[in-house]
């Protein structure tokens, strides 16, 4: 049971239920994280700004959901694993290819890369060397690809620490975690 109510799209504040509004437009539903977050106004606008911005980046969806299903799994955030495998298989990624990247490996050398890079962002909180930068910028990132990982990283520990911390029940078909405590 979720740590906070989660609102109602139907009852809510204006701003509150246009930001909702749009979210569900997109869904077909509003899933329980944004009703979490929706408490705060700014929190959800901020998320929800986040994902439009960087769906407009240079990365695309199959790989910013691998990214997703790889952060999940390091965090133990059940709810963004399954959101994401649902979200990466609609992006055109196989089963299991989603399952490599749950794991943080693909048999695309690029995706692999860019995997090994958000990974070790995680692991090391940020502390990565030129060494680690360089390496996805040969696997074929740009800077700007490579700022990009880092924001859907960043992005991604956002979304895996709400959901973590306020205990928002899964509402997207539940995928297994591979990492535990």
């Amino acid at each position: 049971m979720s740590h906070v109510t989660l609102v109602d799209p139907r009852h809510t504040t204006a701003d509150r239920a246009a930001v909702l509004s749009t979210i569900h437009q997109a869904f077909g539903t509003v899933p329980n994280m944004f009703r979490a977050v929706a408490h705060s106004p700014a929190a959800l606008k901020s998320m929800w700004g986040s994902f439009g911005a960087l769906s407009g980046g240079t990365l695309p969806a199959r790989l910013t959901e691998q990214i997703a299903v790889a952060v999940a799994d390091r965090n133990q955030c059940a709810y963004c694993l399954a959101a994401h495998t649902a979200l990466g298989r609609k992006a055109g990624a196989s089963a299991e290819e989603m399952a490599a990247a749950q794991a943080g490996r693909s048999s695309d050398p690029a995706t692999a890369a860019a995997l090994a890079f958000a990974l070790k962002l995680v692991e090391h909180r940020g502390q990565v060397s030129a060494g680690d930068v360089q390496a996805v910028r040969a696997a074929g990132f740009s800077e700007e690809a490579v700022v990009e990982i880092i924001a859907h990283v960043a992005l991604n520990l956002f979304t895996n620490y709400v959901n973590v911390a306020l205990d928002v029940p899964v509402d997207f078909p539940q995928v297994k975690l591979r990492m535990t405590a």
